[in-house]
């Protein structure tokens, strides 16, 4: 009938009016550090527009972060641009990198790029993989 098909609709939107709405988190942000290193990096390479960071399989645990130089954004890739420093994220990393810090670390023995990522459920003794 015709009130029972109200009541449903109504439910339907109760149900969905209840659902919490999660703040969207950036797919990569950078720190200073990173910021200033990936500038450093670019000055002598006018060529290159910025860093591509992809995810590959392979080390112990599963997966490893890539970075490359950019001379253009792929069709499919995602931009973050901070502080005047774009960095393209290649689409199959997106998901893997969501929420993702991207620092630049230097110490005596050695300096990296260094991930920061909520999403890792263990990484390799090496520190080299990680898994999702």
């Amino acid at each position: 009938s015709d009130s029972s098909a109200n009541e449903l609709f109504r439910a339907t939107i109760r149900a969905v009016s209840k659902r919490k709405l999660q703040p969207t988190r950036a797919a990569l942000t950078l720190t200073p550090a990173a910021v200033t290193k990936i500038k450093q990096l670019l000055q002598d390479k006018p060529d290159n527009i910025g860093l591509k960071v992809a995810v590959r399989t392979r080390g112990c645990n599963g997966l490893s972060y890539c970075l490359d130089y950019a001379q253009s954004k792929g069709a499919s890739d995602e931009e973050v641009v901070q502080d005047g420093v774009r960095v393209f994220i290649e689409k199959k990393a997106q998901l893997t990198l969501l929420g993702t810090e991207m620092d630049y670390v230097e110490d005596k023995l050695s300096s990296e790029f260094v991930f920061n990522n909520p999403n890792i459920k263990g990484t390799c003794g090496c520190g080299e993989s990680f898994n999702i």
